[in-house]
């Protein structure tokens, strides 16, 4: 059971008929702002450790080193988004994000504040550890939400808009980043000042946010806008146990595992890109500080139009499939990584072009899979769902993306690192495309 801070609001009394739809409305445009603000809130302290990378080299650490220490994020978060995802189906989207953003703001202030928490390898790994394990409670919690207060014809768009979200927040690093740098004279700052911004967004997303409609008088989503699923049933509003969400709705899903494996590349690639892009451009490419954040940031909010774009071909182009849009978008990837890793040093444009295109296309695939693990379980088991190709993202992956790259480029240099990710480009358009008859099987049958 989920511990008495988190259990799930209680239903209230269904209001009046003649408020139901003003209030519907109303709520719904906050509890999506909550989310989507809460969210960005969550990627201000979650790559602040990238952008020092560059400074912790300096200071005598090797790659290799540094992407162990990274690891930690991807190990926590993998775990976390999982089994958090299963405790967050259980419990109240609105304390339960708001918990897990102020944690990670304070493990990342923490981490800035006291030289010590960059001394040493083992200390950053269990920081950055924490750190990913408070970043496991952010997803889950807004796939509770969405699900809750959108319908099933509504959340692939909303899903999308709501995915800018990362961009909006992992955008704002590398020009806060600058910022902290500018006014503290210190590098610690890259920690510190985004974890006090981090705070503040907290604090709006807890005001915003409600847990359920019926926690505020309104009657389930289905009902307000006549669009029942198929297989809905009234039993799918009470609250499941552990046991039935993980072997009733989430393990005997064979989609579920296809596009949990895809994930898994698709995140290589996202993170084998996005985590050593400061330090590649800067070696590399002969990047200041100040044109690496920037990248950073260009990378971050490309991906705004991308997703945009990636969520209206599937629902208008290819109907409601996920699997035709997402190999579409991982050709392309595989194109822009190509240009990004052989165009020569001092093409600076060349370098932003590609990595803009990189961050363009990869978080369509990224927020398709999300949606994808949504729509194949009822929205009490959301959480859970979400969080097993999340399993599979992070700890597949990213942890992939963290270590071993590290160490394939100490050993064998950047190409090496970039034949690695071309590959994972492979393999997620592969497994991806396992999932296509199922899924044209699936719809034809609604």
């Amino acid at each position: 059971m989920s511990i008495k801070l988190f259990s799930p609001a209680p239903h209230k009394e269904l209001l009046p008929l003649n408020r139901i739809d003003p209030e519907y409305k109303k709520q719904r445009l906050k509890v999506f702002l909550g989310i989507f603000l809460g969210y960005a809130g969550y990627y201000l302290v979650r790559k602040n450790f990238s952008l020092a990378m560059p400074d912790l080299i300096d200071q005598g650490f090797s790659k290799a080193q540094l992407g162990f220490a990274l690891s930690g994020v991807s190990i926590a978060y993998g775990l976390s988004k999982f089994l958090m995802g299963n405790v967050s189906d259980r419990s109240n989207a609105r304390n339960f994000l708001t918990a897990g953003l102020v944690l990670s703001a304070f493990t990342m202030i923490f981490m800035g504040m006291f030289p010590f928490a960059t001394s040493s390898i083992a200390v950053m790994f269990i920081l950055l550890f924490l750190n990913g394990w408070f970043q496991g409670m952010g997803w889950p919690p807004c796939g509770r939400v969405v699900v809750h207060w959108y319908s099933i014809k509504e959340r692939g768009t909303m899903m999308s808009i709501w995915n800018v979200a990362h961009n909006v927040g992992g955008g704002l690093v590398g020009p806060i980043a600058i910022l902290a740098i500018e006014i503290f004279a210190d590098w610690h700052s890259k920690f510190y000042f985004p974890g006090f911004i981090a705070l503040f967004f907290a604090v709006i997303a807890y005001i915003l946010v409600r847990d359920t409609p019926q926690s505020c008088g309104l009657p389930p989503i289905e009902e307000y806008k006549n669009d029942y699923p198929k297989n809905y049933s009234a039993d799918q509003e009470k609250e499941f146990t552990a046991k039935e969400i993980f072997f009733k709705y989430v393990f005997n899903n064979r989609m579920l595992w296809y596009i949990a494996f895809a994930n898994a590349f698709v995140y290589l690639v996202r993170y084998g890109i996005l985590d050593w892009a400061p330090t590649f451009l800067e070696e590399a490419k002969g990047f200041s500080l100040k044109e690496s954040g920037m990248a950073y940031f260009f990378y971050e909010y490309a991906g705004i139009p991308g997703t945009l774009l990636c969520g209206l071909i599937s629902d208008k182009v290819f109907k409601g499939r996920r699997a035709p849009a997402t190999i579409i978008y991982m050709v392309l990837v595989l194109v822009a990584v190509l240009v990004y890793w052989k165009n020569p040093p001092g093409n600076i444009w060349i370098d932003n072009a590609a990595l803009i295109a990189i961050g363009f296309l990869i978080y369509g695939p990224v927020m398709l899979i999300g949606v994808q693990a949504l729509d194949l379980v009822p929205k009490k088991a959301a959480g859970t769902a979400a969080g097993l190709t999340g399993l599979f993202g992070y700890m597949g992956g990213a942890l992939f993306a963290n270590i071993a790259i590290g160490l394939v480029v100490d050993k064998w240099g950047w190409d090496g690192g970039f034949e690695v990710i071309v590959a994972a480009c492979v393999l997620s358009i592969f497994f991806t495309a396992l999932t296509w008859n199922r899924e044209k099987r699936n719809l034809a049958a609604m």
